[in-house]
């Protein structure tokens, strides 16, 4: 026993302090040669997106973290592989034949990977275009939700509900963005036929002043809600388009303070936001 001991720790001890120490070191360099790019990189992206990008400082910001966010992940997983490479050179393992292999089975997997290809390619795309960023609300062919991460093969959303929704970029078709730059406040209300237009169009441009000039929510409104014109004339109301902007994000939260407040001014003011209704005629004999 004695003997195994010390031939083991005679076997082990050289190795430690031979190769041991280098694949130490490769580590080491391969963590800090990673933070120095990443950093290099942030500083790149930062500097560029204010130099070349004329959008809000929301807007600019959501594109450095996109950008950022992109480039790390590439250079973090370039960084691991040449790594392991490394590593496994040091251990004595012949990494030729390892690369070969891939090169085959990179031939044999060609077909399919041209899905692959389009994904990245599209995903590029997406990212020189600008066409969303981390942040952003979406709708991709149906599906939407908030960007919660971009790589350069898919996009991950969640919807209201909290499901997680991966999408790869080749299967994306058309790109609705929800957040960009302004959104808008776009609320029909119907009223009766009955009602003075002239007094609810004064009431409904006060309530969205009133709004806008409200301490809680003035920051999130570029323009206040007002009355834009008669949409249509529907069964049993007539009715009324109003238009606002606010900030990227803000359209919700701002229309559903709205309806509330003109559901109550309207209350006040005695003005009649009717449901369907039926007119029955009973025919004499």
């Amino acid at each position: 026993m004695k003997e195994y001991i010390i031939n083991f720790s005679e076997s082990i001890i050289p190795w430690l302090l031979s190769t041991g120490i280098r694949i130490v070191i490769i580590a080491v360099a391969a963590y800090l040669l990673n933070k120095i790019l990443i950093r290099i990189i942030k500083r790149a992206i930062i500097v560029s997106v204010k130099k070349y990008n004329n959008d809000a400082e929301t807007e600019g910001k959501k594109r450095e973290n996109t950008l950022i966010r992109i480039f790390s992940g590439i250079i973090r997983g370039t960084i691991i592989i040449i790594a392991l490479l490394i590593i496994l050179t040091e251990l004595g393992i012949k990494i030729a034949p390892i690369l070969a292999g891939a090169g085959i089975v990179g031939v044999a997997v060609g077909f399919g990977a041209q899905y692959l290809i389009k994904d990245l390619i599209s995903g590029l795309f997406i990212i020189i275009e600008n066409q969303y960023r981390v942040g952003d609300v979406v709708n991709f062919d149906g599906i939407g939700g908030l960007v919660e991460d971009i790589t350069l093969r898919m996009t991950t959303l969640r919807d209201l509900d909290g499901t997680v929704h991966h999408v790869p970029h080749g299967n994306i078709k058309s790109v609705s963005n929800l957040s960009k730059e302004y959104a808008r406040i776009n609320l029909n209300i119907g009223i009766s036929y009955s009602s003075n237009l002239e007094h609810v169009i004064t009431v409904i441009n006060k309530t969205g002043n009133e709004l806008a000039e409200d301490p809680a929510w003035k920051d999130a409104i570029i323009k206040a809600p007002q009355f834009l014109r008669i949409d249509d004339f529907a069964d049993s109301a007539i009715i009324i388009k109003i238009l606002g902007e606010t900030k990227p994000i803000q359209q919700w939260e701002v229309t559903g303070e709205l309806r509330k407040r003109i559901k109550i001014a309207f209350d006040t003011e005695g003005i009649e936001i009717p449901f369907p209704q039926t007119v029955i005629h009973h025919a004499k004999d």
